[in-house]
């Protein structure tokens, strides 16, 4: 077992720019992480619609949420947000989901969202794809495909 020994850390004083750094963390840190601003129940659709800051929104289908197919329609519309944002809550049931939980239960929403992550990740530019990009226009761009002869 590793033992790790505490570090003395003496408090620094705030100062505006000791403030403005931990501002600009926060607002670094909370960016990526889903932050829902409304939930209502939408009972011709018996779904939850979820929507976020930037106008978007989520329709989660009760059915597919044992937790929620117990519930009456008057507690469905009585769900609302907590956690800051980032779960539903029914506080008399004691019930608590977490958002981001309820859209990785959905296999066709997690579809969606690893096609997108493949596209982001596809566009992006490593050294590695610098360098062979430059060495194959030093030779004329690509080597063409060679093509078996019959």
């Amino acid at each position: 077992m590793k033992t790790i020994k505490a570090q003395e850390r003496d408090d620094q004083p705030v100062t505006q720019r000791v403030l403005n750094q931990a501002i600009d963390q926060g607002r670094k840190r909370n960016t990526p992480n889903i932050q829902a601003t409304t939930v209502c129940f939408l009972g011709e659709l018996n779904a939850l619609a979820v929507g976020f800051s930037d106008q978007t929104a989520l329709l989660l289908p009760v059915t597919n949420y044992p937790e929620l197919r117990e519930l009456s329609l008057k507690e469905l519309g009585q769900i609302e947000l907590g956690f800051g944002g980032k779960a539903i809550c029914l506080e008399h049931r004691d019930l608590h989901m977490s958002i981001s939980g309820m859209i990785s239960a959905s296999e066709s929403l997690m579809g969606v969202a690893s096609s997108l992550i493949a596209a982001r990740n596809g566009r992006r530019v490593s050294a590695a794809k610098a360098t062979a990009s430059k060495a194959n226009g030093a030779k004329g761009g690509r080597p063409r495909k060679k093509v078996a002869e019959t």
